[in-house]
């Protein structure tokens, strides 16, 4: 059993998908949980009506695309729950673009959601980790990040940002006793993902790469997510934690 009480985990995009699964499991092992959604206010109030109970529950809006946004929910965060533990850098979008029709505002669209507010996440919650000599960030990136994906070119750039940052990071940062690690999921279930997987060509084609023949559900990232934030994974830094049911074999 994963017990982090007195613990203060900061989840991005924690209204739906992966974001709220890790937001289950967070305040299950007891931990202290903030999550930000942008414009998904009523799946927020459903999260926190859930546990209308807790008090170590709270929800943020915030546009991630904004850097003062961005650095007034760290500071509001440590108002409210005293200090950041842990990040999981959750959020992010995911768009079809051929290269050739793809505009620079979709490009900077991506990358400031998917990347940038990773890197000013980071830098805003770091210095309270230094001094703390204590600190989990778990980004989550994707199968993309690694392989590439056509069309998609724009988000895969992203991610692989996103993994190069991590190691980078895990690197400078260990020596504080914080870790950063990724998470790289394949296909999940999400709202980003149910009109591509409606389709039954599509369903079937993403099936069949998929050796244990399953698509993952967000609750099956959650987990890993969970686990790199606790001390069974205090010794591992900088790695790629691929959960894709064996789609993508790669370190």
């Amino acid at each position: 059993m994963i017990i982090l009480e007195n613990k203060t985990v900061l989840i991005t995009g924690g209204s739906r998908g992966i974001g709220k699964a890790c937001v289950d499991l967070f305040l299950k092992a007891g931990a202290q949980v903030a999550f930000t959604f942008q414009s998904a206010k009523e799946e927020a109030y459903k999260v926190l009506a859930s546990y209308k109970s807790s008090s170590n529950l709270k929800s943020y809006q915030i546009n991630l695309s904004n850097t003062n946004e961005i650095k007034s929910l760290v500071s509001n965060v440590k108002k409210d729950f005293g200090q950041i533990d842990i990040l999981v850098n959750n959020a992010g979008i995911w768009k079809e673009a051929a290269i050739e029709e793809m505009t620079i505002d979709e490009w900077n669209e991506m990358m400031n959601i998917n990347l940038t507010s990773v890197y000013l996440l980071t830098k805003f919650v770091v210095p309270d980790m230094k001094k703390n000599n204590f600190g989990r960030i778990i980004n989550i990136a994707s199968t993309a990040g690694q392989r590439g994906e056509a069309f998609h070119s724009h988000y895969a750039a992203s991610k692989g940002g996103m993994i190069s940052l991590t190691k980078s990071l895990a690197s400078e940062l260990g020596q504080y006793n914080i870790t950063v690690n990724c998470v790289a999921p394949g296909w999940v279930v999400t709202d980003m993902t149910t009109e591509s997987l409606a389709d039954p060509e599509t369903n079937k084609k993403v099936l069949s790469d998929i050796p244990l023949n399953k698509i993952a559900k967000p609750e099956d990232i959650a987990g890993p997510v969970l686990f790199l934030a606790s001390e069974l994974a205090s010794h591992i830094a900088g790695e790629i934690l691929n959960v894709n049911g064996g789609s993508v074999l790669c370190g």
